[in-house]
């Protein structure tokens, strides 16, 4: 794909475009950002990645890819912008949470169209995405579409109606990791600690238990019992985090932010 278009210009867009320009995966000068009205932020991923500006709608039938990365609400009217332009060899990519391929092809016409969850660590090369594609989506594109997302971390095909899952799980997971690194922030100066030592000790603790999983291939109980001593201090923190509902706590997050995805796909 020799031009590649992102409409929309989030922290989403940021990530993909970061990734495969910092690891060397798609040239910057093949990557081209629109969106609605906020000219600053494109000139912002200009300067910082060096990728180009969409200068006329008209040039919009020039490009190989489309990749919807604007918010769900926004997806119809981004839709209708660029339908009148749109080239009808050129395929597209959905970044946007909880929007049906049904609705593109429906909004853009029929066309090679893959869905992709990713998420934001991306930027990086590690995030972990879910994908999955229309019947018009030819087996090379595929490999191409997974090579892609293999360059910025791990891509696991799905069943479309399974991206929901996918979405409240890795999509939206970062926050809730960062959540938690809050939280653990908090009571840790509570203690005396300053902010910097904690968010060290537990940002290693987090890559160390990510690395042993990995790693060792036990399965998370088995390593969770490994750290629990009977009447030690592991014991008397997961006593803590059963009396207080924790596990109900994680699946209410999960479900909430899947039954959203849904309501999205619905326009809801």
């Amino acid at each position: 794909m020799q031009k590649i278009l992102f409409v929309g210009a989030g922290s989403m867009a940021e990530a993909l475009i970061q990734g495969w320009v910092q690891q060397e995966v798609i040239p910057a000068d093949h990557l081209y950002v629109t969106n609605r009205s906020n000219i600053d932020r494109l000139h912002f991923l200009k300067s910082q990645y060096n990728v180009n500006i969409l200068e006329m709608k008209e040039d919009i039938f020039k490009m190989d890819l489309i990749i919807l990365a604007m918010k769900p609400k926004d997806v119809k009217e981004a839709m209708e912008t660029v339908r009148p332009y749109i080239s009808p060899d050129a395929a597209i990519l959905s970044v946007a949470a909880g929007i049906a391929i049904d609705t593109i092809e429906n909004g853009l016409g029929s066309r090679p169209i893959a869905r992709v969850m990713p998420n934001t660590s991306a930027t990086i090369g590690m995030s972990a995405s879910g994908i999955a594609f229309n019947s018009q989506v030819t087996d090379i594109e595929k490999a191409l579409y997974l090579q892609m997302l293999e360059a910025i971390g791990i891509v696991i095909e799905v069943e479309e109606d399974k991206l929901h899952a996918v979405t409240a799980l890795s999509g939206s997971g970062p926050a809730y990791l960062y959540y938690l690194l809050e939280a653990w922030e908090s009571v840790g100066t509570e203690f005396g600690l300053s902010k910097e030592t904690v968010r060290k000790l537990m940002i290693q603790t987090i890559a160390g238990s990510a690395a042993m999983l990995q790693t060792v291939k036990d399965e998370p109980t088995v390593l969770r019992r490994k750290v629990t001593s009977p009447g030690g201090t592991t014991e008397a923190g997961i006593l803590a985090l059963e009396n207080n509902r924790f596990n109900e706590a994680i699946f209410a997050c999960i479900k909430s932010a899947e039954a959203r995805s849904r309501e999205l796909a619905k326009g809801e």
